[in-house]
């Protein structure tokens, strides 16, 4: 990657764009960044941003959120980091706090509203596209295939973020006791600002701010705290994409109480025809719940407690990253994680996402049918969600 760096502005203006055009999911914002930041800017080469990449997949996170980060790191340093990602997140996180104000607004009506539970049927369909792609890319073997069988059948009796804790755990256990490490290529990664000092306080605070959350919420009675705490261990422990945030959210704020399953379902259902990050579904949520602090308050802790973990991880593994990757029993401990977190989206579509969803034979017809277009005829997501709410507008208008 060249040496010289970019102003503030500029880096704040071209990922804003990207924040409002990045439509698809993390997969696609991939795409969107390699075309832009490695083709078109020249800022990285090809080998860079794969490395800048393979590390981010490798860190609990959203994978295309950190890229952001790590892309805004190396040309502008921390603030540079920090206001790259503020461009990306942005349009997202304000759509989601809007939406969430409007939902709110219906005053308990929610259930009866049919472009909401058109949402919810094809949010049916979108976890069903995520979890048939990450069981083929994640359990391509019998041993990881029963490891992501029984992580599910955990937490469909176990269902709880603790379940969910213990899962992950076993899962990293399993694979770096039984798992094959994959081969890892090796090559010259790109230069970044944080030396080692910087990077084990970032470690340090991260595990400070995630044994905080563990030991203090539960006895706290400010809900202020609950809220950021739960976020912060929900964006401490998403392996494997956007997707893997629903378990750990529906259990920190549907099993809580602070957010109805109706609630719930339709704005993750919504989320996936916002381009950006799908993790601001984490602001709609503190803007909806019903304890306060909710509205925009809610909402910006939610986002910066979920959002916090990815920063303090990647700026911590940057330095020992190349020592990392090639380390063979963290890649099999990784694989037995990845399986894992398979078992977990498997038990999330079963309780929430189906069970309150899917009430009758045409709600499954509807199901079927964004599931074929999204997974056959390769249709975006947003097309299809935006399709099925405008849809259900007119079949109720007429």
């Amino acid at each position: 990657m060249p040496g010289h760096r970019t102003s503030l502005a500029e880096l704040f203006a071209v990922f804003l764009r990207l924040g409002l055009t990045s439509f698809g999911g993390p997969i696609a914002h991939i795409g969107y960044f390699h075309t832009e930041f490695v083709e078109r800017r020249r800022w990285l080469s090809d080998e860079a941003f794969a490395d800048l990449v393979a590390l981010c997949q490798f860190l609990p996170g959203p994978a295309s959120s950190q890229v952001v980060i790590g892309i805004g790191l190396g040309r502008g340093g921390i603030p540079g980091a920090l206001i790259a990602s503020l461009g990306f997140t942005l349009p997202s996180a304000l759509l989601m706090i809007g939406f969430g104000y409007g939902v709110a607004s219906l005053d308990g009506g929610l259930g009866e509203a049919a472009w909401i539970h058109a949402l919810k049927v094809v949010a049916v369909a979108v976890v069903a596209q995520a979890l048939w792609a990450m069981a083929r890319s994640l359990c391509p073997d019998r041993l990881r295939g029963t490891i992501a069988l029984g992580a599910g059948a955990l937490l469909v009796l176990w269902p709880s973020s603790t379940g969910q804790i213990v899962a992950i755990l076993a899962g990293a256990a399993l694979g770096w006791w039984l798992c094959t490490p994959a081969a890892t290529e090796q090559h010259r990664s790109m230069p970044m600002p944080v030396g080692r000092s910087t990077a084990v306080a970032m470690l340090l605070a991260f595990v400070a701010i995630l044994g905080m959350a563990l030991v203090s919420a539960p006895v706290s009675d400010a809900h202020g705290f609950h809220l950021f705490s739960a976020m912060f261990q929900s964006g401490a422990l998403v392996f494997g994409g956007g997707h893997v945030l629903l378990p750990l959210l529906e259990a920190e704020t549907v099993r809580t109480g602070w957010v109805s399953r109706d609630v719930f379902l339709a704005g993750y259902g919504a989320a996936q025809a916002l381009p950006g990050p799908l993790f601001t579904f984490a602001a709609y949520l503190g803007t909806v719940q019903a304890p306060a602090p909710n509205g925009r308050l809610g909402g910006l802790i939610a986002a910066v407690g979920v959002f916090l973990p990815s920063y303090l991880l990647l700026f911590g593994a940057l330095p020992f990253w190349f020592k990392l990757r090639s380390n063979p029993s963290a890649r099999a401990a990784l694989a037995g994680v990845n399986a894992a977190v398979v078992g977990l989206l498997a038990a999330a579509f079963y309780d929430p996402v189906f069970t309150s969803a899917i009430k009758d034979g045409a709600d499954a017809a509807l199901a079927m049918g964004a599931f074929t277009l999204l997974a056959l005829w390769k249709v975006p997501a947003w097309i299809v969600v935006i399709g099925a709410g405008v849809g259900a507008v007119l079949f109720g208008l007429i």
